[in-house]
């Protein structure tokens, strides 16, 4: 688990990476060539290809990475918008990619086809992928419509891609056509520029029209400068009107929190000779109180008057998908509860607020007995059945501060906080209580029992890994005393655990078996 939460956690730095990298490209050709090699280099893919939408209507292979041959085969193939929309239209949808199956492969639109899928051995069959798959992204301008096709090939571990690897192609391809988008203008711009030598019309045209967010302000400070001209687009995003825009300073628009972080942006621009500070993540306010997340770029254009563009975009959708991806990787996927990873934070919080004398916590370590025996008799569908009901009843029975975890497995542990040990004592008959009550799933009543240890958490425990081995062995203690007294008949006891340090010879755990 700690692994693919690392993995996670990569692949989401290496997005931020590549958004930064693709949209430094200047021109519309380098922007185009710098997302394919992100997908190639960031995503997994061996293969990927834009094809570019002509205002024409046509669209074009221009930017391809990851095989000379697919460069040979496709750069420069040219396809009617209507044909290859069509053939997309056969595709499954996958959220917004859309994939064809390689029994829908058509030679109807010029495509490459490799001769292997690498690292595709031992892949089951229904998982591996087919060189006639393809899986397909379109890309969108922040107003929604279509700038171009993104078309990857030959994942690396030869499967189909999974949920993860897809949100992050999503992700990429929602940020690859806003930089296409802003290219376009870029050159837009710059041919008007050419055309009709720079003039208030050209700018005013292109700045108004602007699908992004675009604000002249004045040089006195991120806090005080003041917007002097503002765009459509930018009133839209902030809610409010353009009259009413130019009477503020930037500074009334920032969550407080980032000031900090509009400044030293400020400062940077100041110090760049004119190159511009790129894709400062902050936040803004909108005048609904809703706060949103922007991605924003400010150039300092020379005078007299000297003056900056600040130009912002919505990543608040972005963030959330951001948000979401780390939620997943610290959370077990089964039961929605927290995972291992997840619970080393409030544990450590635990032995530190002990050691400071703000009172003891106790971690319950609870492991289902007879739980094999369900799933070896009714199989996994009936065990995935108790261990939800099992992590639904633990959550039912602690505070809103209290913490609940899966380690894995038919493992649970509940960390409480400030609770003596007559409520101690009362909380693991409340689980065991709650554990073997019967279980109804598929026709079948099940019963499992729990066995709890406990470990008071006070200023012997020196870290998490000793809190959750006292808890263990007191759980295994347990166990042990229940085997014992089905044999002789008597009555079932409880194990409490205190430090490792806890005046028992060694540093060995010193057990206290509670009254039956």
């Amino acid at each position: 688990m700690e692994r693919d939460r690392d993995a996670a956690m990569a692949a989401i730095r290496s997005v931020y990476r590549i958004t930064g990298r693709i949209n430094a490209g200047v021109t519309l050709a380098e922007t185009l060539q710098l997302i394919v090699d992100a997908v190639v280099d960031g995503v997994g893919f061996g293969v990927a290809v834009v094809n570019y939408l002509h205002p024409e209507g046509v669209y074009e292979a221009v930017a391809l990475a990851g095989s000379e041959q697919a460069r040979e085969s496709l750069l420069g193939a040219r396809y009617a918008a209507q044909e290859l929309d069509a053939y997309l239209e056969r595709a499954e949808e996958w959220g917004q990619l859309r994939y064809l199956p390689h029994d829908r492969f058509s030679e109807q639109i010029q495509s490459w086809v490799p001769d292997e899928v690498p690292g595709g051995d031992g892949v089951p069959e229904d998982e591996r992928w087919h060189p006639l798959d393809a899986l397909f992204a379109p890309l969108r301008a922040p107003d929604g419509h279509i700038v171009g096709i993104l078309s990857v090939d030959l994942p690396a571990d030869g499967r189909r891609p999974g949920a993860f690897q897809r949100e992050l192609l999503e992700m990429l391809a929602g940020q690859a056509g806003i930089a296409i988008d802003n290219a376009n203008l870029v050159e837009a711009l710059q041919r008007e520029r050419r055309h009709l030598a720079a003039s208030e019309e050209a700018f005013r045209l292109a700045f108004d029209g602007a699908g992004s967010g675009m604000c002249m302000i004045g040089l006195d400070g991120a806090d005080s400068a003041r917007l002097t001209r503002v765009n459509p687009a930018l009133c839209e995003l902030l809610g409010r009107d353009g009259a009413e825009l130019v009477r503020l300073r930037v500074g009334d628009l920032l969550h407080p929190d980032d000031l900090d972080r509009a400044r030293l942006a400020f400062a940077t621009a100041l110090t760049s000779k004119g190159a511009p500070v790129r894709d400062y993540e902050m936040r803004c306010v909108r005048a609904d109180g809703e706060t949103i997340w922007v991605a924003a770029t400010l150039s300092i254009v020379a005078g007299p008057p000297a003056f900056g563009i600040l130009q912002v975009h919505d990543i608040t959708g972005r963030k959330a998908a951001e948000a979401d991806l780390v939620r997943r990787a610290s959370r077990d996927a089964l039961t929605g509860l927290a995972n291992r990873d997840a619970l080393a934070a409030p544990l450590a919080a635990a032995i530190r607020r002990a050691h400071a004398g703000q009172g003891d916590s106790a971690l319950l370590f609870c492991d289902l007995d007879d739980f094999k025996v369900v799933n070896d008799t009714l199989g996994h569908d009936a065990g995935d059945a108790v261990l939800v009901a099992v992590a639904q009843r633990l959550t039912s029975l602690v505070r809103p501060g209290d913490t609940v975890a899966r380690l894995g497995g038919d493992e649970f542990v509940v960390l409480t906080e400030n609770v003596r040990d007559h409520a101690r004592a009362a909380l693991v008959e409340r689980v065991e209580r709650a554990v073997r009550a019967p279980i109804v799933h598929d026709g079948h009543v099940l019963c499992v029992r729990v066995s709890v240890g406990v470990a008071v958490i006070d200023d012997t425990v020196t870290d998490a890994g000793a809190a959750l081995r006292i808890a263990d062995k007191a759980m295994y203690q347990v166990k042990g005393h229940r085997r014992d007294q089905r044999v002789t008949g008597q009555m079932t006891g409880r194990v409490t655990a205190h430090g490792e340090h806890s005046a028992a010879p060694g540093g060995i755990p010193l057990l206290r078996l509670a009254e039956p």
